[in-house]
């Protein structure tokens, strides 16, 4: 499905709301992608996490589709608002846009509004995800956090979705091998399971003062 900028639906305005707006030295997009968030003592934290979390209360659901339609700094932050604020009204949107992996950079986010979600339903769509992007060998999208995504909630749901894709020789070694041929390095199941969760609790803990 082709991007439409949000001008085009009368909400031009969101991008610089809640996309390029500065709470810190890099646009909030850009610091939602990156590992700052969690470094300890980073100096904008409160500011940032004050600001991230007023706006998850004040974005409509309008504003949301509005972003999520656009490219991928948008459709990050657009996760990233109905992550923290548990907006399970997007599970659908969230699930089909992973699915599809039509912009990059922006996955991840949408595994980290799964996480979020914290249900079964979001356990299988992570699990349809990796059935179907794990046997590409030839291609590293977002395997690595969906992967992380569902470990969080096994631990959290008391289930073991991920068994079958991380059982020796398994399709996720499998994968691991076949990116590496490409150069690209994938951290452990374990790592993968701690920054999902770091980045939840972050949220949890800061959402709720």
């Amino acid at each position: 499905m082709p991007s439409q900028h949000p001008e085009k639906t009368g909400y031009g305005y969101v991008i610089e709301r809640y996309v390029t707006r500065k709470d810190s030295d890099h646009p909030r997009c850009a610091e939602l992608g990156s590992a700052r968030i969690l470094r300890p003592g980073w100096r904008h934290a409160e500011r940032f996490v004050r600001h991230l979390v007023d706006d998850t209360a004040a974005i409509t659901d309008a504003e949301l589709e509005a972003l999520l339609a656009y490219e991928w700094r948008s459709r990050l932050t657009a996760a990233w608002l109905i992550g923290v604020d548990r907006r399970e009204s997007f599970r659908e949107r969230i699930g089909d846009l992973l699915l599809a992996s039509e912009v990059c950079y922006s996955g991840g986010a949408y595994c980290f509004a799964l996480a979020r979600f914290g249900t079964q339903a979001d356990a299988e769509i992570l699990t349809a995800y990796l059935d179907h992007y794990l046997p590409r060998t030839d291609l590293h999208y977002d395997q690595p956090a969906a992967l992380g995504a569902l470990l969080h909630l096994d631990a959290r749901l008391g289930t073991h979705h991920t068994g079958r894709f991380t059982e020796p020789d398994g399709l996720w070694d499998q994968w691991v091998r076949g990116v590496a041929r490409l150069g690209y390095p994938v951290d452990t199941p374990a790592e993968l399971h701690r920054w999902t969760s770091l980045h939840c609790a972050f949220t949890d803990t800061r959402s709720h003062p």
